[in-house]
């Protein structure tokens, strides 16, 4: 398969200012350092680029001084740091050289909103962009594949995910090794090195239960006692997972019409195959007792890439009442909302009508097999 195009990559570029600072976020091994590399690559002045895992890199810029950084980035165009979270006092360090050092653009990626956004966030409101990089989005994927092809790989998109070296591996014992070392070795060692966690057991255990409750609602009471933790951990530990994009929350969507349900919130994961590797569970689709969470939290997963990637600023949201009419994805907008009904078979149900009466403005769509390309 030839190299894939990041559809984030040219708005990166367009973004790219005199004195001004570009954050790329991302779980880690979703392809930030080889976007950044294309984009360095292909900038038109002088680059610098550092990696904050590189101790030669944390000797450079230890010494926050205007002279330091003037002198260590003298006739640098752009300066791009990876791993930007792993160097102390992040913020303060880029707000320094994006003030001081005369024309410089900066761009930095890390892999924790938390780690970067905390670091990051207050020293350079007004001065910085944001972008998040996901798993490679269908779109993305289509530029190297044919609408045959990708009905042949539809399988393997909803057992393996989609990150960009398990989208080019063909050996699927390969794809299952990778998946288990991406979240043995990375996603979770975020998550250590930003809480201090001195035994993950209890996180991976929590995961495994979201992992079995795809696309249900979540009790944080019962997951507590479940795990033996108090409620207020178990939603620390889920904070944490969604601030290194392992997992993400829906919330419910209402406007206050008595029979909604309100407070509830469903989880999903960035990537089906990130899921199915904390579970454990690679057989077959025809083998499965899970294909429709799988289906649901892959085109869910889709419609948050586009957005992501076309910087579209929606909501996303489900619908239900407290008898049980539910709507499985409500996007908002400035354009207004639209409804979504995910189905694995051929059915082709109509919206609720409580949700039509509440909300006649809306757009409705089921989508199944036959039209999910459409909506991706």
């Amino acid at each position: 398969m030839e190299t894939i195009n990041r559809l984030l990559r040219s708005k990166i570029l367009e973004s790219l200012a005199p004195n001004k600072a570009v954050l790329i976020f991302g779980a880690r091994r979703v392809g930030k350092t080889v976007m950044m590399r294309q984009i360095v690559d292909s900038y038109s002045g002088r680059t610098m680029m550092l990696n904050g895992e590189d101790f030669d890199t944390l000797d450079l810029l230890q010494n926050r001084s205007v002279a330091n950084y003037r002198h260590l980035l003298n006739g640098i165009d752009l300066l791009a740091i990876d791993e930007a979270q792993n160097i102390p006092q992040i913020g303060s360090v880029l707000k320094l050289i994006v003030d001081e050092v005369p024309g410089i653009s900066v761009l930095a990626s890390g892999s924790s909103s938390f780690d970067l956004l905390n670091k990051i966030g207050e020293p350079l409101v007004g001065r910085s962009t944001q972008f998040l990089l996901t798993p490679f989005s269908q779109r993305e994927i289509a530029q190297s594949e044919t609408v045959f092809e990708t009905r042949q790989n539809f399988e393997s998109r909803l057992i393996y995910g989609s990150y960009p070296e398990v989208v080019m591996m063909e050996s699927y014992e390969r794809k299952i090794d990778y998946l288990r070392d991406i979240v043995g070795a990375y996603l979770l060692k975020d998550i250590l090195v930003i809480d201090g966690l001195k035994n993950s057991s209890k996180m991976r255990n929590l995961l495994r239960l979201i992992a079995f409750q795809l696309g249900s609602e979540v009790s944080y009471e019962e997951l507590g006692k479940q795990l033996g933790m108090s409620k207020t951990t178990v939603e620390k530990y889920l904070d944490l997972l969604e601030k290194v994009f392992v997992i993400y929350r829906l919330g419910a969507y209402s406007r206050n019409l008595r029979k909604e349900v309100t407070k509830a919130g469903k989880w999903y994961f960035y990537d089906n195959g990130v899921r199915n590797a904390i579970i454990g569970a690679f057989s077959p689709l025809s083998l499965r007792q899970d294909v429709g969470a799988l289906w649901e939290n892959y085109i869910i997963g889709e419609r948050r890439k586009a957005n992501f990637n076309n910087l579209l600023h929606k909501e996303f949201y489900f619908w239900r009442t407290y008898d049980k009419q539910e709507i499985d994805l409500i996007e908002e907008s400035s354009d207004g909302v639209s409804a979504f009904e995910f189905k694995w078979g051929n059915k082709m149900p109509a919206a609720p009508k409580v949700f039509q009466q509440a909300y006649p403005d809306a757009q409705y769509h089921v989508v199944n097999r036959e039209n999910y390309l459409d909506f991706v």
